[in-house]
């Protein structure tokens, strides 16, 4: 569910602490990584040049309309790629080590003991014919090398630590018997299995109801501040990433086009198509109802586009975007933007705002 601009501050999950410990390597480094789908009719770009990063403890949100390349910049990140997308540029780094040249073997086992990912669609993420403990306890049973009635215990605590009910009976059963939070839940159950530094996490709220959605994001932020879990966060919703994430990535036509702490990004924008996203969030307390949209269209990627992506649907565009590739350039207190107009006087991001957007009445 959608929620208005002035909802972004008040959705903070109860335990929603920083840990202490934030010192230390990042568990995850990605250094300008390219994905390419190659088509019949051509090569898809769907991720250029992404770069960023995360560590223990850390909570990291990455945003943006759909088929920007969010959930394949995770997938790339955790060599879950479809076929026939691959990585062809940049460098991806867990816990120190640099895994793009690995063998799969070797790179999947290493992937696996640093890092675990909760898909968007429990149902389909869950195995339908096996129950819902046995699914759990296999991580432990096959990597950790526990035995049946060690895993079988540990999949019971799991359960218990995300907040299931009587979790030895919910042990047994499948996964159509079980709610659509219940099911998330045993979702970021087999994640935590094998004791991962980092979750990688793909919209696990988007087709929960706001109640069920908030229990979800108190469960993941309860292990930060108990287990020092770090996550990456992949979401549609900008109240979402306000409540839960510390740093927040914004994606355009698989590109990160601004990043920084979200409190700043979120209350002072340097990029247009930032304003024009939090000006499309629906406000209720506006006496007309309308709805405000982004004009015009994302770019086709399997075309050239401009130097800019955002420049068709831009009004502030200059000459120097369609002839210049603009750069993630520091504005400040390490707040970055693609724009070249982003170090402008102050009160720029409202203005974009204002005509970044069109109306379309209910």
């Amino acid at each position: 569910m959608t929620r208005s601009r002035a909802e972004l501050s008040d959705v903070t999950p109860a335990g929603a602490t920083s840990p202490a410990n934030r010192s230390g390597r990042p568990l995850l480094e990605l250094h300008d990584v390219d994905v390419e789908i190659p088509l019949t009719d051509g090569t898809l770009h769907a991720v250029r040049g992404v770069s960023l990063s995360a560590s223990a403890g850390q909570s990291v949100g990455l945003v943006g309309e759909s088929g920007s390349g969010k959930s394949l910049t995770l997938r790339a990140a955790m060599d879950l790629l479809p076929v026939p997308a691959t990585v062809t540029g940049g460098s991806i780094v867990v816990d120190g080590v640099d895994v793009t040249g690995m063998v799969p073997a070797r790179r999947r086992q290493h992937l696996s003991s640093v890092m675990a990912m909760i898909f968007q669609d429990s149902l389909t993420a869950l195995n339908p014919t096996m129950r819902i403990g046995d699914q759990v306890a296999e991580v432990p049973r096959l990597r950790l090398g526990m035995s049946k009635s060690a895993a079988h215990a540990r999949a019971v605590d799991l359960l218990s630590q995300v907040g299931i009910r009587d979790p030895e009976s919910r042990y047994r059963a499948f996964p159509h018997e079980m709610s659509g939070g219940m099911r998330q839940r045993v979702c970021i159950a087999i994640a935590l299995s094998a004791e991962p530094g980092l979750i990688l996490a793909d919209e696990p709220t988007t087709a929960l109801d706001v109640t069920i959605q908030a229990q979800v994001l108190g469960v993941l932020a309860a292990l930060r501040r108990d287990r020092g879990v770090g996550m990456v966060l992949v979401t549609h919703d900008l109240a979402v990433v306000s409540g839960t994430c510390e740093e927040l990535n914004v994606m355009y036509a698989g590109r990160i086009v601004e990043h920084g702490r979200t409190e700043v990004l979120l209350d002072a924008p340097r990029h247009p198509y930032t304003a024009a996203l939090l000006r499309s969030v629906p406000d209720p307390d506006q006496p007309v109802h309308r709805l405000l949209t982004i004009s015009g269209q994302p770019p086709d990627l399997m075309q050239p586009t401009t130097p800019c992506p955002f420049a068709p649907r831009c009004p502030a565009q200059v000459e120097r975007c369609l002839i210049e590739v603009p750069p993630l350039r520091s504005v400040g207190h390490g707040h970055t933007s693609a724009c070249w107009r982003a170090d402008e006087p102050e009160g720029w991001p409202a203005a974009i705002a204002d005509v970044a957007v069109e109306e379309v009445w209910r």
